[in-house]
């Protein structure tokens, strides 16, 4: 079974490469839980945040943007004190600051999901990349959708942060055409 290079380095990576990376994502938990890991990931490799994604979910209310976006101080000082976590005050404020963020475009929009897969036409862009150094670290479309995301308030949404995004949540599917998944998510 062919893979896309970057994940046969570890089986924690292979897992979620396989079943997840890539799937085009309609739940709003799911779609904030990728953000705010990805918005984590900056500076960092991806295996260290997902070594840390259920300590993650256990110290952030479950992903649920409901209950983030009530956090204050006290709460702040809680995840700066858990080892389970990568303690970076200024991602940890923007993790909440995305709740606040978050909910405002579920008021507007009805859902986080609608709102994003609407600037997609409701279809996953398919690339056809032959090999990893081939894929960009930013688009067109993840720097027009991080404009957006500033625009209404979100933090850690650059443009190569919002195409990583992108790619984990299955707006594009950037899976080398030789990876069995590309064709499972044509």
């Amino acid at each position: 079974m062919t893979r896309c290079d970057w994940a046969a380095t570890d089986a924690l990576y292979m897992k979620y490469h396989d079943t997840e990376w890539g799937s085009p994502l309609h739940d709003d938990i799911k779609l904030f839980e990728f953000l705010i890991l990805e918005g984590v990931q900056a500076g960092l490799s991806w295996i260290t945040v997902l070594k840390k994604r259920d300590n993650y979910r256990k110290s952030m209310s479950q992903f649920n943007p409901y209950a983030i976006a009530s956090y204050g101080a006290k709460e702040v000082n809680r995840l700066m004190s858990d080892s389970g976590i990568i303690k970076n005050r200024l991602k940890i404020e923007a993790s909440i600051q995305n709740a606040r963020a978050v909910l405002e475009v579920i008021d507007q929009y009805g859902s986080f999901e609608n709102f994003l897969w609407d600037r997609f036409d409701g279809q996953p862009i398919v690339n056809q990349y032959k090999s990893v150094a081939e894929i960009p670290a930013y688009t067109v479309d993840s720097e027009n959708l991080s404009k957006e995301l500033k625009k209404r308030n979100f933090s850690f949404v650059g443009p190569t942060i919002v195409y990583s995004f992108m790619q984990a949540a299955g707006f594009v599917n950037d899976h080398i055409t030789t990876c069995f998944r590309h064709k499972e998510l044509k």
